[in-house]
């Protein structure tokens, strides 16, 4: 039965089986002979070869300096050329045979594939013939169409009682070649040239030596092609976030849905009845305040003067068109605003603001920045470029200067709200939500010394809409900057409530926008892409959708605490009775 079992994992490829592997020999290797661990022989022989390399090169020459033949040699300079001899062939032996037949003498298809020789070759396509075809069939010996290699499994080891199962017997070898290190897991993708298969392989790998199953991270599915050497590296699968679509958001005459991609239960429905309130008020309106990415690099001189002297310099506006000029080469979309300049004793900071298109654009005025400090190199040769990026930006980092100046998309978002919505669709009265407007997000984030926190969670809503339109989730830091404002108005029926959003850090091209979920998103918002007509339209449109989903999140939120609603409707919609357990076995 054993053996049977072997042969029947043999597959045929290129009309060449590939060497059958032989489980139960796993365990032993060709190290186990040596007299110490592998990494031990290998670092003494390495510390021999240099060490007597180094002892002949001394040694030749002071014969050099002292016109002694070179072929007179003493006895430690024997035992040098012997030692250095021996361990340059084992070194050889380990490292480069292995290194010229992956390149040289092993098939380009397969840098880890293997060949058995003709004899055993056609001995398999005998046995395969015979065990599936009648006899007649047998003794025609004819290259039929060749099946693609069988699955094996492997028994090294049990993850959670789940086999493992890989590929192809060719899959199994490289596997071991990532377990054992001899493959670094980061280049599968250039050595396979599949981006799936490589990910499928690190992942088996994963398993292997950590010895913890992945069974629940999906694997299939997934175009691993589209985040190549810009989206992830080393990916081993996807995590599977539900989007939920709240809406429809009637925002400066138009309506949206606008998906939110979250685990935590309540938002989106919360999202949506706020979505409710402003549709039946008549909607909401958004006005874009600001539009510009910035970037900060810190420069250092030997003098404060010297410092000083490159401030007055960038600040004087007949030196402006220059360097606009000059930063303005990075991108056919760039377009530099200005540049504000701040010192700390010999150090300056620069901080370049500028126009990207419907580009997010960190990349794109970093670009441009790199161009003018080597512009400003000519005039200011002392200048010592300490790092492209001195903070002062401030990226991904709670920052006054975003909450003041602005970076990104400045948007106000603004409604009223009528008096028998609020008692009706929300459950609260005006005078409710006013009273713990000013006391919660005014009052209690000022006692807190919050930063750019005077709301209520619009932090929640900026990151379910980034991760579903392929924005960057890490800048949802400063993008969620955001002061609630509430005041009756109307004789005191009816409620005015606003958002105030300095830096809201959104673009409609590269990154994960051009993920095929992301741009399914994207596409329902109506702003996939780069817009055609007017650049940087699209990635606006996005910015005041945020602001008008994060306008509806705050008012159900603050409505549900008015109401003194919110536990029940946590417990309602954000916690399951359902045994997970047993759904996912």
């Amino acid at each position: 039965m054993e053996t049977h079992r072997r042969s029947s994992t043999n597959s045929v490829r290129s009309h060449k089986p590939a060497r059958p592997i032989a489980l139960e020999d796993d365990s032993t290797k060709a190290s186990d002979a040596l007299p110490l661990p592998l990494y031990l022989t290998n670092a003494v022989f390495f510390t021999l070869f240099f060490s007597a390399v180094y002892f002949l090169l001394c040694r030749w020459r002071e014969k050099i300096r002292s016109s002694t033949p070179l072929h007179v040699v003493t006895f430690s300079e024997i035992v040098a050329i012997l030692a250095s001899v021996a361990s340059f062939i084992y070194l050889l032996g380990f490292f480069g045979i292995d290194f010229v037949q992956s390149l040289v003498l092993r098939p380009s298809a397969d840098v880890w594939a293997t060949e058995d020789d003709e004899v055993e070759t056609e001995v398999l396509l005998r046995n395969e013939d015979a065990r599936h075809v009648t006899c007649g069939q047998a003794l025609d010996r004819s290259i039929r169409s060749l099946q693609p290699p069988a699955p094996i499994v492997t028994a090294e080891k049990v993850f959670d009682e789940m086999p493992v199962t890989v590929m192809t017997e060719e899959d199994e070898e490289i596997i071991r070649s990532v377990v054992n290190g001899m493959t670094p897991s980061y280049s599968l993708e250039s050595k396979l040239g599949d981006c799936k298969r490589a990910a499928a392989i690190r992942r088996e790998a994963l398993q292997r030596i950590t010895g913890k199953s992945l069974s629940g991270l999906p694997l299939d599915g997934f175009d691993y092609e589209s985040i190549l050497g810009q989206c992830c590296e080393m990916p081993v699968g996807y995590v599977q976030i539900p989007v939920g679509i709240a809406g429809p958001l009637l925002l400066n005459g138009r309506e949206y849905s606008v998906p939110m991609a979250t685990t935590e239960g309540c938002l989106v429905a919360s999202t949506n009845r706020g979505c409710k309130a402003i549709h039946l008020s008549g909607g909401a309106t958004s006005v874009l305040l600001r539009d510009g990415m910035t970037r900060a690099p810190v420069v250092r001189f030997d003098t404060a003067k010297r410092a000083a002297d490159l401030k007055l310099h960038l600040e004087d506006p007949e030196n402006f068109e220059t360097l606009a000029c000059v930063f303005n080469r990075s991108s056919r979309f760039a377009r530099l605003q200005s540049i504000k300049c701040a010192i700390a004793g010999k150090n300056l900071y620069l901080r370049f603001s500028c126009f990207t298109g419907d580009a997010m654009g960190m990349n794109m005025v970093s670009k441009g920045v790199q161009n003018v400090l080597d512009f400003l190199r000519t005039d200011f040769p002392d200048m010592d470029v300490i790092g492209i990026s001195g903070n002062f930006c401030s990226d991904k980092k709670p920052a006054a200067v975003n909450w003041i100046e602005g970076r990104g998309k400045s948007v106000v978002c603004e409604a009223i709200i009528n008096g028998d919505v609020v008692r009706k669709v929300l459950k609260t009265s005006v005078e409710s939500l006013v009273e713990l407007n000013m006391l919660k997000n005014l009052t209690g984030s000022a006692m807190a010394g919050a930063l750019g926190g005077f709301n209520a969670h619009a932090s929640n809503i900026v990151t379910a809409v980034y991760i579903a339109t392929g924005q960057d989730p890490a800048q949802n830091v400063e993008s969620s900057h955001c002061i609630t404002m509430m005041e009756a108005v109307n004789g005191g029926k009816d409620l005015h409530v606003s958002v105030t959003m300095p830096s809201i850090e959104v673009g409609t091209v590269g990154g994960g926008t051009q993920l095929a979920s992301q741009s399914a998103c994207l596409n329902l918002l109506g702003v996939k892409g780069a817009s055609k007509e007017s650049p940087g339209a699209n990635s606006i449109l996005l910015a005041t959708i945020v602001a008008g989903a994060v306008l509806a999140g705050e008012l159900s939120l603050m409505s549900a605490l008015a109401a003194g609603q919110l536990v029940k409707s946590h417990m309602k919609y954000n916690r399951s009775s359902k045994d997970v357990s047993k759904v996912s076995s």
